[in-house]
């Protein structure tokens, strides 16, 4: 309890003296260290960094998805964590942990370009269709919110008809935009296939 006591008091201490991004390094090894909980310190762990970088104003939404340079440099990171316990060797741990953030931003960033090229692209087929353009550019602006969907579910959100959200989603499968997921004739689901392979890269599995 004093640990978790301890590390409180460093969460909630203001220091204008100490960026963002140290103090984030630093918080992570001391809850990784605690290790307070049964099960899922580390997710935890690493949650605690993006949500301090936002209430930091260094992140404007939680989209900092650290785990997957932690992941492909497992090695190193557990090291790395076992060298501060043993013999505080923090500025190595700080020039990994900066190194992972300044990766994984780049990444976030070049990713967030294709999808806005994927948008455009997309958008430029849609705008072929002719009259019923207009009403399949809603269906797919709201797809890049929630890119797997229901009929009934785009409908009940953009305030268009059953038969009008469903023409508009035939229409970009029959495009190659979206893929219908079930196979059936009722109750399906449609998903914006490649958008959400640009949001899985980097996240398969390691070997093992």
């Amino acid at each position: 309890m004093e640990c978790l006591d301890a590390f409180e008091r460093f969460l909630h201490t203001d220091d204008p003296a100490m960026p963002p991004l140290i103090r984030a390094g630093l918080a992570h090894v001391q809850f990784e260290t605690i290790h307070p909980f049964l099960d899922g310190n580390g997710r935890l762990g690493r949650l605690l960094v993006t949500l301090m970088l936002c209430e930091a104003g260094a992140l404007r939404e939680p989209i900092l998805y650290l785990s997957l340079f932690l992941k492909s440099r497992r090695d190193d990171y557990y090291r790395l964590l076992q060298e501060v316990r043993q013999s505080g060797g923090w500025e190595a741990w700080l020039e990994f942990f900066l190194t992972g953030v300044a990766e994984i931003a780049e990444q976030a960033a070049d990713t967030a370009r294709e999808l806005m090229a994927l948008f455009d692209e997309d958008r430029l087929v849609i705008g072929q269709f002719g009259r019923s353009a207009a009403s399949v550019l809603r269906v797919h602006e709201f797809l890049q919110r929630r890119p797997i969907v229901t009929i009934q579910a785009a409908s009940k959100e953009l305030k268009l008809s059953l038969p009008t959200v469903g023409k508009a989603l035939d229409r970009m499968a029959s495009a190659g935009i979206v893929r219908e997921m079930t196979g059936k004739r009722r109750h399906r689901v449609f998903a914006y296939s490649k958008y959400l392979t640009l949001l899985d890269k980097g996240t398969e599995p390691l070997p093992a």
